[in-house]
Formats: structure tokens, C-alpha cells, sequence
């Protein structure tokens, strides 16, 4: 983001949410909201006219649910902002839904002001963010082979044997992961930071950062969380 803040859009159908939101996020020197919208169809509205980085979306609204809407603002590559879906539904089928739907977050409403600033922020550097309550749980699930109870999307791909590390290529790959890149897929499957990840590699961050973009890169895949979903349903994880 280089000196400019992250560009915020709130969407939530109750004002006192979002402004509750507006708040929280406005204070950071880094953050700001350019806009709100109460219903799906008005968020998808001012995605594309407001261009924000980041947008926390809500799940149940009036006109169009937070799930569509965040399907048809991810679908437009003019538009390029990252979804974070905030609700207060802790459901596995509202979660499998918005990570088909390509949210790249999701927090829950009873979270706190930290949980909420932090998963901006990630999101805005490419990251993804799942709230600590639900990351194993839905890792759990996809490690299972059932990622959705209602897809909402796409099927999902067949999954392909579980080979060795430096497997070959599956369809979904643009080219093979080596050692080193299936080691680090691995950890990321099981919600590590960088950070972790650089320890039980004996590797330095930096490192760490750029065998992850050479992961996304290689899975097609928009952020962390899109990566560990797809390594899943390729058996790559």
C-alpha cells in the first residue's frame, strides 16, 4: 500500500454496526473508510465505483445476501478488493460458502476491535484471515474432503492422490511445487504465521514470503487462504 492508507468499504443492513465499524477502523492512520452500503446489491454497486482495497460484508441482508454479493464483486477483475465476511453466524455452511465465493476472511461479529483492524490489514497485503475459533475447524473439514454442505459455486475440483513432496503437476498447477514449497504449503494448511513457519523450516521470513508467492502463484490462487482451500481439495495438503 506504499503511504496511502487501505480503502475500507463497510456493508452491513444496521447502521449502528457499521458505524460501530467506521469507528474502530477510522482511528488507524493506515485504514480509512470511503463508504458503506446496507444490502448486497448496493455493496456490489459501490465496489465498483468506490474501488476499495478491502470490504467487510455481512451475510444476511435484504435485496441480495453478503454471500452473491461477494461472488460477483471477487468475479470482476475490475474491482481487485480482497472480502472479509463479518457475521454473527458462526455456521459451517455460511463459512464454506463464502470461502467458494472467494472471501478471503472470515470474522465473527462478537470479536474484538484488534481481531477486526488486523484481518484489514492482512487482507489488504494479500493475506487472508480466518477467526482463531473457526481456522481449525474449517481446515479440519476441507482435510476431510467435504468443504461444503450447499456449495455455492463451481464444484470443486476431484481431488488427487496425496503423493510425496516434489509431486508431479496436477491440472490445477502451473507448474510442480518443489520440496521446500510443499513443506511450506503443508505448514500453511495448518494455520502457521510466516513467522512459525520460518522456525520450523529453519528458514528466515523473507524466505518464508517468497515461497509462498511462488505457491499462490503456482495455484492460481488470490491470498493464503485461497492456497490452503485449493491444496486441500488437490490432495496437495
Amino acid at each position: 500500500m506504499s503511504g496511502s492508507p487501505i480503502r475500507v468499504l463497510l456493508v452491513d443492513d444496521h447502521a449502528m454496526l457499521r458505524a460501530g465499524f467506521r469507528t474502530i477502523l477510522d482511528t488507524q492512520p493506515d485504514i480509512t473508510v470511503v463508504g458503506e452500503a446496507e444490502t448486497g446489491a448496493d455493496a456490489v454497486a459501490k465496489a465498483s465505483a468506490l474501488r476499495p482495497d478491502v470490504i467487510t460484508m455481512d451475510v444476511q441482508m435484504p435485496d441480495m445476501d453478503g454471500i452473491e454479493a461477494t461472488r460477483l464483486i471477487v468475479a470482476d477483475p475490475e474491482v481487485g478488493a480482497a472480502v472479509v465476511i463479518v457475521t454473527t453466524f458462526d455456521q459451517d455452511d455460511y463459512l464454506y460458502q463464502a470461502l467458494d465465493a472467494g472471501a478471503s476472511g472470515f470474522l465473527l461479529k462478537n470479536g474484538g476491535a484488534e481481531d477486526l483492524i488486523a484481518a484489514v490489514r492482512a487482507l489488504a497485503i494479500g493475506d487472508g484471515m480466518l477467526a482463531p475459533e473457526v481456522t481449525r475447524r474449517v481446515l479440519a473439514r476441507f482435510a476431510a474432503g467435504s468443504p461444503t454442505a450447499a456449495p455455492a459455486g463451481p464444484p470443486a475440483a476431484t481431488p488427487a492422490p496425496s503423493p510425496a513432496a516434489g509431486r508431479p503437476p496436477s491440472p490445477e498447477l502451473s507448474e510442480p511445487l518443489t520440496e521446500r514449497e510443499a513443506d511450506v504449503l503443508a505448514l500453511l494448511a495448518d494455520a502457521r504465521s510466516n513467522a512459525e513457519i520460518a522456525t520450523a523450516l529453519f528458514i528466515g521470513e523473507a524466505t518464508v514470503k517468497t515461497h509462498v508467492s511462488r505457491i499462490l502463484q503456482k495455484l492460481g490462487a488470490r491470498d493464503r487462504v485461497q492456497a490452503v482451500v485449493l491444496a486441500y481439495r488437490l490432495g496437495l495438503a
